[in-house]
């Protein structure tokens, strides 16, 4: 059989892969052969990325981790052979320093304009080498399916972390982030869940104010370098960049990039582009005001013409919503909210234009008005759906006891979605039916440190957001994990929101729920060679 025969056949099989149901004749006129539908199996390796949590003394971080039984989201090896064949490890990056001598991404001398400390700065000099963590132990190791595990560290010396999953434990392994920060500029709890690596995101809703340092954290998961170019976008468009060559990520390394040293151009709100040149990284944005507090940006859903921003709390104080328009066409929005009973027009903050390359904002103040709700995008009557990117800033308290959280625009649940971290109390999960009513299964894992599995039911109207306390595990130990999993009925959005008040002031985070995309189409294939003839 020689080189084009064998090409032949290759070409034939991937086009049957694709269709899922392309007849293939043999020349002599015989019987069709009809492809199988492509199986939804579960992923057999994922990995995640968890930017460096603080830059206190006086940080406190919790990890939470946990691959969801298999089952209802479809199929899996059993928790036994996960045990001997399977790992899930979450493991301290290379440490990346940027000083005066070697500027790793060339944003000069971070410090000097009141920029975090350096993780691993005391063990390195300031000439932009890299060191491996003094431990190559895992931070957070999973055994089994269906049970969190959890861990603490404590101070500012903790480094981004890079992990893996294989087997029957990556379809849906999810880790969240939460650290809490009693006090200074940078104080809050800053919940984020550890993020898939990409090419190319988008996080409308940073800062360059001057009571703002803004920062975004680029975390390379890869054996070989990652080259990445990260774009600012204000409200006249495209700010003028200090940096051409773009941001060079190590091998395995983590580096933090001040916004404010990427551009000498003044701007409120900014979208922050992100794409690499080669390679990819997870990319998360720390927000971080004097008088508000501090808390994680994660990337909006891909652009798209109609977006869901769920979650948003009864007792929101201000909400500012961030849109950008990546496309070559203005964006006319309709800006609704689903509340508890119903889908508004909310009063003063109906409509929102977003120009062609440009970041646009709209002061929605309190627009929950004590009843928890979510935000909807969709295009304007008789305008076209242009594709935007959006995301909230969400305000609870007044004054010097205020607090923020980022809401990003989410994907909806098609299958199975996981919080990771939760407590006894403070977790409320938003369920919001954009569409027709859906039902919805809610799992409460077994705890951390102990507890039974819980399980609820809930029903969600069309055109509402349900907030309610989730179930908690019997006789709960330790934090325990949310699964989400739609039964029957239109399409959900989901977001936790773990409150957390301290000394007065209304700490508080909120994580988007997006599908975990545990499972994955395997067309069916098999070798025929009746297709070549004689």
């Amino acid at each position: 059989m020689n080189r084009t025969t064998l090409s032949l056949l290759a070409a034939v099989t991937s086009l049957a892969a694709v269709t899922g149901f392309a007849a293939l004749t043999a020349p002599d006129g015989g019987t069709a052969t009809r492809a199988e539908a492509p199986a939804r199996l579960p992923v057999e390796r994922s990995s995640l990325l968890c930017p460096a949590p603080a830059t206190s003394d006086i940080a406190e971080t919790v990890y939470t981790s946990i691959t969801p039984r298999s089952g209802a989201a479809g199929g899996g090896s059993s928790s036994a052979a996960s045990s001997t064949t399977s790992t899930a490890e979450l493991r301290p990056s290379v440490t990346t320093l940027r000083g005066e001598a070697g500027d790793a991404d060339g944003t000069g001398e971070e410090k000097k304009d009141g920029g975090e400390k350096k993780d691993g700065e005391d063990e390195a000099g300031q000439d932009g080498s890299t060191k491996k963590s003094p431990s190559e132990k895992p931070v957070v190791a999973l055994a089994q399916p269906g049970k969190p595990v959890g861990a603490k560290v404590s101070g500012s010396a903790a480094p981004a972390l890079v992990g893996t999953a294989t087997g029957a434990l990556a379809s849906g392994w999810t880790a969240q982030q939460t650290t809490t920060v009693s006090a200074g500029s940078g104080r809050g709890v800053l919940g984020v869940s550890c993020t898939a690596p990409d090419t190319d995101l988008w996080f409308p809703g940073a800062s360059l104010a001057k009571d703002r340092q803004d920062y975004v954290h680029l975390t390379n998961p890869d054996d070989t370098g990652a080259l990445v170019d990260v774009e600012l976008y204000g409200k006249d468009g495209a700010l003028k960049s200090s940096l051409s060559d773009g941001i060079q990520v190590p091998a395995g390394a983590s580096v933090p990039v001040l916004l404010s040293t990427l551009t000498t151009d003044p701007a409120e709100d900014v979208t922050v582009h992100v794409t690499t040149r080669t390679g990819r990284v997870g990319a998360v944005v720390r927000g971080a005001g004097d008088e508000t507090g501090s808390d994680w940006l994660p990337a909006s859903a891909d652009p798209s013409g109609t977006l869901v921003l769920p979650g948003v709390p009864a007792d929101a104080t201000s909400v500012q919503l961030v849109a950008f328009a990546p496309g070559d066409d203005d964006a006319e929005l309709k800006v609704r909210l689903a509340s508890a009973t119903g889908t508004i027009n909310p009063a003063g903050a109906e409509s929102l234009r977003v120009k062609s390359g440009m970041t646009a904002s709209l002061d929605m103040k309190d627009v929950t008005r004590g009843e928890a709700g979510s935000i909807l995008l969709g295009p304007a009557e008789g305008a076209p759906a242009a594709p935007v990117v959006a995301a909230l800033q969400v305000t609870r308290g007044k004054g010097d006891k205020q607090e923020i959280a980022y809401i990003p625009a989410t994907a909806p649940v098609t299958e199975r979605a996981t919080a990771a971290d939760n407590r006894a109390e403070g977790s409320v999960l938003s369920l919001t039916a954009p569409g027709g009513t859906a039902r919805v299964k809610v799992t409460a894992s077994a705890g951390t440190e102990g507890g039974t599995q819980a399980v609820k039911t809930y029903t969600v109207k069309g055109g509402t957001t349900l907030a309610v306390s989730p179930p908690v595990p019997a006789g709960l130990k330790g934090s325990y994990a949310l699964i989400v999993e739609p039964q029957s009925g239109g399409p959900v959005h989901a977001a936790r929101a773990l409150l957390l008040p301290e000394d007065g002031i209304e700490m508080f985070t909120v994580q988007t729920l997006p599908d975990d995309r545990g499972l994955v189409e395997v067309p069916a294939a098999r070798q025929d060679l009746s297709v070549l003839g004689d």
